[in-house]
């Protein structure tokens, strides 16, 4: 591969006749036969010339010779792989057979590709992912807009693995409320013991009565404890960290489902925009098909050239591939859509909407601005992980006051449970740190870097939105000038295919203009179908469409986005 890349730029420096360029390469290529070629008389395989011959001949037949400046390459290569695997020997164990060099290779490139491979992977959104639901059938499911995204809410990856970091959030504040809640125990003993009191330093006592050794005896024990922290500031501001992140959990799902709802909607309006492009190529091909019959039947009587059956056959063939082109993409569509929303594997179906153009009357950009930053769920969401941020932060400060604390225990022990007395402890305490040795400096610096992070975030999303808003009434303006300057296209396009026909019919031009206006009209009606779609997906974020679905969550799209751009949602 790198000889052939070598071989085109010099092929290329030699065509172009830059004198500067190929005087360059000739005082590289003396230098480097002077510093490291030397003369070799080895032949250089395909060309049939010595290095030693080539070394001996003049600099300047590269000019006009592609065979030396080939062999000069080639040589270069050979001589550089030399000198690079002299070095690798000289700087490791001892060398390698060839066997186990390709074998080493082979590994590398094997790594190589699982290591794209992953990163390919995490790059992938999970909300282009999903869990599929069941097994298929033979029935052709008609698939509406409102049913994709009620399915998307419930099987796709992203709104899954949302839903449970907010299942896990809840988990991380039941155990931050768990310190300051009591703690119960209860538990039922029996022990079996012999104590040695000379081994415990008593031997030299001596008690009338008493042996060296007592036991084995055996006592039953059963008790219940309770242990209650009275006071800590610390536990305090960690469950309310705890409990505001839940929160931001909570409103980091419903985004989420934002977004799907989005993307799937997106996705849809991919399919219909296919399943077009599909309509206007067959219609292209029918076009193409009847010119091509004319021409033919004219040439046969000979009215016209052999050129313009020619001419119009290209033009058939070129509009055939562009539909299989679009039934390709058709096809693809479909299986991204069905990805989306957890379709099961293998079930067929098909658009049962069409999303017609239809006008909207958006408020204005200052009223639009305030429904996001009171109604979008990343933006809220963003605050309040740094409200939870400021509540570490105050948790981490709180290490240092005094921590009040209680625990006690009752129970009944003896021989027997016949023959068994209660028994009792009770303890107070109160805990002041002194020196922890940098610990809480370390966790107060660790919380306020987090804090001020939580921070940047919240006002980059804030800035975001702006973004959003402002850009969505730019690009709602301009879909409607496209969509109408689009239509007109189309109905010009259309008139002047017309015309051309009517031209070639009655001898007037060949083929040339007709083919011509037939690809302006494939060009007027492609972005015809552009701009629709365009429209049709501004309008799903700006107005009804998206919010009439079937779930709650959807539901409230517009109310909880706002008026936002697509592009960035959509690529998440």
């Amino acid at each position: 591969m790198s000889d052939h890349l070598i071989k085109d730029f010099g092929d290329l420096a030699m065509l172009s006749g830059n004198a500067k360029m190929r005087q360059a390469m000739r005082k590289q290529d003396v230098a480097r036969e002077d510093g490291s070629l030397g003369t070799v008389t080895s032949r250089l395989p395909g060309t049939g010339l010595s290095e030693q011959s080539l070394t001996k001949r003049p600099a300047i037949a590269g000019n006009h010779d592609p065979l030396y400046l080939f062999a000069k390459t080639k040589m270069r290569t050979r001589h550089r792989t030399k000198a690079i695997v002299k070095r690798d020997r000289a700087e490791s164990a001892p060398p390698l057979s060839g066997r186990a060099v390709g074998i080493i290779k082979i590994c590398r490139l094997t790594l190589l590709l699982v290591a794209t491979t992953a990163s390919w992977a995490q790059v992938v959104s999970p909300n282009l992912g999903s869990v599929p639901s069941g097994p298929a059938t033979s029935e052709v499911l008609r698939l509406t807009l409102s049913e994709a995204i009620s399915r998307a809410v419930r099987y796709n990856l992203g709104a899954i693995e949302s839903d449970e970091n907010t299942r896990a959030a809840r988990g991380q504040r039941l155990i931050a409320l768990s310190y300051l809640l009591p703690q119960v125990s209860a538990g039922i003993n029996e022990n079996v013991a012999q104590v040695n009191f000379t081994a415990l330093g008593l031997g030299a006592v001596k008690i009338p009565g008493i042996p060296a050794v007592a036991g084995p005896f055996s006592y039953s024990t059963a008790s219940a404890s309770l242990s209650q922290t009275l006071f800590s500031y610390e536990s305090i501001q960690h469950f309310r960290a705890a409990r505001t992140a839940e929160q931001a959990a909570q409103l980091s799902y419903k985004d989420t489902l934002d977004v799907i709802t989005l993307t799937v909607g997106n996705a849809y309006l991919q399919v219909i925009e296919a399943r077009s492009r599909i309509e206007a190529e067959e219609a292209q091909v029918q076009n193409a098909k009847a010119l091509y019959d004319q021409a033919v039947d004219e040439f046969q009587a000979g009215t016209s050239p052999r050129i313009d059956v020619t001419r119009t056959e290209v033009q058939l063939h070129t509009e055939q591939y562009n539909l299989s082109v679009a039934r390709n993409n058709f096809e693809v569509s479909k299986l991204s859509l069905g990805r989306a929303i957890g379709l099961p594997l293998g079930q067929a179906f098909e658009i049962a909407d069409q999303l017609p153009y239809a006008d909207i009357n958006p408020p204005t950009v200052e009223d639009a601005l305030q429904m996001a930053y009171s109604s979008r769920s990343d933006f809220r969401s963003a605050l309040n992980s740094a409200k939870s941020a400021g509540q570490a932060l105050s948790a981490a400060k709180g290490q240092r006051y005094p921590v009040v604390a209680v625990n006690g225990d009752y129970g009944d022990q003896g021989p027997t449970f016949g023959q068994s007395h209660g028994i009792f402890s009770f303890q107070a305490g109160v805990n002041v740190p002194i020196f922890t040795g940098g610990r809480i400096k370390g966790d107060i610096t660790q919380a306020e870097a987090i804090l001020r992070q939580r921070k940047a975030e919240a006002e980059n999303i804030r800035g975001q939105i702006d973004y959003d808003v402002r850009t969505a009434f730019l690009n709602l303006n301009a879909a409607k000038e496209q969509v109408d300057v689009a239509h007109q296209n189309v109905d010009l396009a259309n008139d002047n295919v017309a015309r051309s026909k009517e031209r070639f019919a009655a001898g007037v031009t060949d083929s040339v203009e007709v083919v011509q206006s037939e690809q302006s009209l494939a060009s007027a009606n492609d972005q015809y179908t552009i701009s629709q779609n365009w429209r049709s997906l501004v309008r799903s974020v700006l107005h009804e469409p998206i919010s009439a679905n079937t779930s709650e969550d959807a539901r409230c799209l517009d109310k909880r986005r706002g008026w936002t751009k697509p592009q960035p949602r959509l690529r998440q």
